[in-house]
């Protein structure tokens, strides 16, 4: 039953947060933020919001007590509150247990081979030093990726290493090395399911990545593959929710590979950068989809009305300071470009402060108009 009177707590406050109570404005469905500024992109929607730190076990507890049901907008927060308010009849999205898999990228690259999901060949090492012996002794061949295993996010916690010049480049602490993917395209499927076993997925969508930020630039959807590709890219999907078992949404990142053969890179257990485009692109977007997922309501249809890209609009390199938006009114001029800015006051280079939707007849008509935003522009401080 579609109960308007549950409370929903959500942990973090960014413009996920904001985006997820743009959703629940819809239904005046009321969400609590907790986070430690009401400054924050969510903080001018939330209905209630805590001063706190997600990653404090007594904040998120006493923020938790009082919630019907608890979710995130960012996996680094305090499981240990979240197993604790579980125990005590709260419903969590996604579970406390499965977050704690997710949040190591180790315990993750575990979870696939144990339960025969397609992933990059990998092994664990302890810390660097340990990834420094393995390569003397010809355990590990040029070229291969180090991941760290915790706090990576947003392309940190990432490193190529190509050839020995590159090794002065490794991360440090626990880490896991996996095979270089020979990848023809990335590709992610945002899939979404509710306690009643309802599961579907987003046609996936194909990533390009900026060469300095290693953050998402553009993003192509449908991606251009194959039927059989697509069937398979959201069958895996369907797999690792399953195999998780969450509530809400899974982005699903995906490596097509040149010989065929596609493997899951990670996961998020909540909206995703990924699936921003769906707000206009799709009949439900993906935060009303993760609402739907987490409350136990039907899930919405996850069809397209149009082809899209979405552009990530990233703060340019050398500006620091209050955020200016030059060429917008160039941008908003454009016919099909849906403009989401986060609300971010202060701009850092590449740091993602909004991102532009392009909805056309084609992906390569929209294109044109993305690198139409991303040329014009600029946004940097006064």
């Amino acid at each position: 039953m579609f109960d308007l009177n549950k409370k929903v707590g959500v942990l973090g406050a960014g413009q996920l947060g904001k985006m997820m109570a743009l959703a629940a404005g819809d239904w005046h469905l009321p969400l609590s933020f907790l986070d430690t500024s009401k400054d924050f992109p969510a903080g001018p929607f939330a209905d209630e919001f805590i001063e706190g730190n997600f990653k404090d076990y007594d904040d998120v507890y006493n923020f938790g007590k009082d919630k019907d049901v608890i979710t995130i907008e960012i996996e680094h927060v305090n499981t240990e509150a979240l197993h604790q308010l579980e125990k005590e009849g709260k419903i969590v999205h996604p579970s406390p247990a499965k977050l704690d898999i997710i949040k190591d990228k180790g315990l993750q690259k575990l979870f696939y081979k144990e339960h025969n999901i397609p992933t990059a060949p990998f092994e664990l090492y302890d810390d660097e030093n340990a990834v420094k012996a393995a390569i003397e002794n010809g355990t590990i061949q040029y070229p291969f990726v180090q991941k760290s295993r915790t706090a990576g996010y947003d392309g940190k916690g990432v490193a190529v290493i190509r050839t020995a010049d590159d090794v002065s480049k490794l991360l440090p602490g626990a880490c896991l090395i996996e095979q270089m993917a020979p990848i023809e395209k990335e590709l992610a499927v945002v899939v979404a399911r509710n306690p009643s076993g309802e599961v579907k997925t987003y046609p996936a969508v194909e990533m390009e990545f900026h060469p300095v930020a290693n953050l998402v630039e553009f993003l192509a959807c449908p991606a251009h593959i194959s039927e059989a590709v697509e069937k398979e890219a959201e069958e895996i999907a369907m797999q690792v929710i399953d195999a998780f078992e969450i509530c809400g949404l899974l982005a699903v990142e995906l490596f097509y590979n040149k010989d065929g053969s596609i493997w899951v890179n990670e996961v998020a257990p909540r909206p995703h950068n990924s699936g921003h485009h769906t707000i206009d692109s799709c009949y439900t977007s993906q935060f009303e989809q993760h609402l739907r997922g987490i409350l136990n309501i039907p899930l919405g249809s996850t069809k397209m009305k149009s082809a899209s890209i979405m552009v990530n609009l990233l703060g340019a390199d050398g500006y620091t300071g209050p955020a200016y938006y030059e060429g917008m009114d160039k941008c908003l001029a454009q016919e099909g470009v849906k403009m989401h800015l986060y609300g971010k006051a202060t701009t850092k280079p590449f740091r993602k402060m909004g991102h532009a939707t392009i909805l056309a007849e084609d992906v390569d008509k929209a294109r044109d108009k993305a690198r139409f935003i991303q040329q014009n522009l600029v946004i940097k401080t006064k």
